[in-house]
């Protein structure tokens, strides 16, 4: 399974200052099936530890993911923020979730290419390589 982000995710990724060890352990938690909440349609909310407070004061990530395909980190949150999505937001990524779990591997690469996605390293996969 490979893992990306979206440019709106990394930019908060960065922000945030979650590294790619972060989101890799969050996504493979929703491929484990050890998610925080199935919001349907592919969308998955899955926590990730502030360092120094854990993850009930750290950030809410929502990630589309569907077995035996790709995993997308879409949108994330501080706590503090928000307490979660509105139901607008949990529809439009929904229907995110069905325009990026339809994409092939060429379909992805074009995306990354044009900056629309980063792939998140991944270190496991790496060392297989």
């Amino acid at each position: 399974m490979r893992i990306f982000a979206t440019k709106e995710f990394a930019r908060f990724a960065r922000k945030a200052r979650l590294g790619p060890d972060d989101l890799v352990v969050a996504a493979r938690a929703v491929e484990a099936g050890r998610w925080d909440v199935d919001l349907g349609g592919g969308v998955f909310k899955q926590r990730i530890a502030r360092a120094g407070h854990g993850k009930s004061g750290g950030f809410r990530t929502l990630i589309v993911f569907q077995a035996g395909r790709h995993s997308f980190l879409v949108h994330g949150f501080a706590k503090n923020q928000k307490a979660n999505v509105t139901a607008q937001e949990l529809r439009a990524l929904k229907r995110l979730a069905d325009v990026l779990l339809g994409l092939d591997d060429r379909a992805l690469d074009r995306a990354s290419t044009m900056g629309e996605i980063v792939e998140v390293s991944d270190r496991e996969r790496e060392d297989e390589n």
